[in-house]
C-alpha cells in the first residue's frame, strides 16, 4: 500500500510566527568523509601551487604546467566570470 502523507493543520487557521532561526540558513553538518575529502583536495592544491611557484622561480625543470590558450576563443571575448560569493549574498538577501 502507498505510504500515507503527513498533514499538519494550523491551529485556528493561523500561521505560526517566523523565528529568526527559520529565516537563517540551516546549520551545515559535515561528515568525517567530507572533511577528509576537503583536506585531501586542499593539501593537493597547496602542493601544486608550491610546485608552480618553484617552476616559475627556476627551482625545478619539471612539474605542473599552467595552461594558457594560444588562440583565445572569439566567442568568449566579452566573458565576465561570475562572483559566486556576491551571487549567493544576493540570493540570501532576496529570501529575507
Amino acid at each position: 500500500s502507498p505510504a500515507q502523507k503527513l498533514v499538519f493543520n494550523r491551529v485556528n487557521g493561523k500561521r505560526p510566527p517566523l523565528l529568526l532561526q527559520q529565516i537563517s540558513a540551516p546549520e551545515e553538518c559535515y561528515t568525517l568523509a567530507h572533511e577528509e575529502n576537503v583536506r585531501f583536495v586542499y593539501e593537493a592544491w597547496q602542493q601544486v601551487e608550491q610546485q608552480l611557484d618553484g617552476s616559475r622561480s627556476g627551482e625545478s625543470a619539471c612539474g605542473p604546467v599552467q595552461y594558457m590558450e594560444k588562440t583565445p576563443n572569439p566567442g568568449l571575448k566579452n566573458f565576465v566570470p561570475i562572483d559566486l560569493e556576491e551571487w549567493w549574498a544576493q540570493q540570501f538577501l532576496a529570501k529575507i
